[in-house]
């Protein structure tokens, strides 16, 4: 039996964020992302997914960094600055991934390890699995209760329809 008193804690609305951190528009994206956790805060979860492309070869181990990032508790602070240097990415891989990670303080190390045991593979392959499955094509693309809305081929006026789509379902 769920308690429905007003002391219990509201499920925050959840708003999926399907990122690619070898993609430079999710980095413009960035604003986006920032300005839906200003508006909403803890009212609503933007939950980083993966979905990395094959066309960057060093997306995939760039998506299996962010979730070490995030095992390590700066999950989307990592994103963002391994998106602020995606051409650096472009140009010299995981080593960049783990330099990130040291200048934000994080255990370089276990980094390191992370990306050669692959323990956050799984992870990475179930969402590429159901951004498929739901018919994501590219990066990035939102989903808030169950609208998917695609910023791959342009962003304007995306996160209006975000927020459109957030406020009519926190409003009940």
């Amino acid at each position: 039996m769920s308690d429905s008193s007003p002391t219990a804690p509201a499920v925050p609305l959840v708003i999926d964020v399907w990122c690619e951190l070898q993609c430079p528009d999710c980095r413009t994206a960035l604003d986006d992302v920032s300005a839906l956790r200003a508006r909403y805060g803890d009212r609503a979860e933007l939950r980083l997914r993966h979905f990395p492309l094959e066309k960057h070869k060093h997306a995939f181990a760039a998506a299996q960094a962010a979730e070490e990032a995030l095992a390590q508790g700066k999950g989307w602070e990592y994103v963002e600055a391994v998106l602020d240097r995606v051409e650096d990415l472009d140009r010299t891989g995981e080593p960049l991934l783990v330099e990130v990670a040291r200048e934000l303080g994080l255990d370089a190390e276990e980094f390191d390890t992370a990306l050669i045991d692959g323990r956050h593979i799984l992870i990475v392959d179930a969402d590429q699995a159901e951004g498929k499955a739901i018919g994501v094509t590219g990066t990035p693309t939102y989903v808030v209760g169950g609208e998917r809305m695609d910023g791959g081929k342009s962003q304007d006026g995306l996160r209006e329809r975000v927020e459109e789509i957030a406020d009519r379902l926190l409003a009940g």
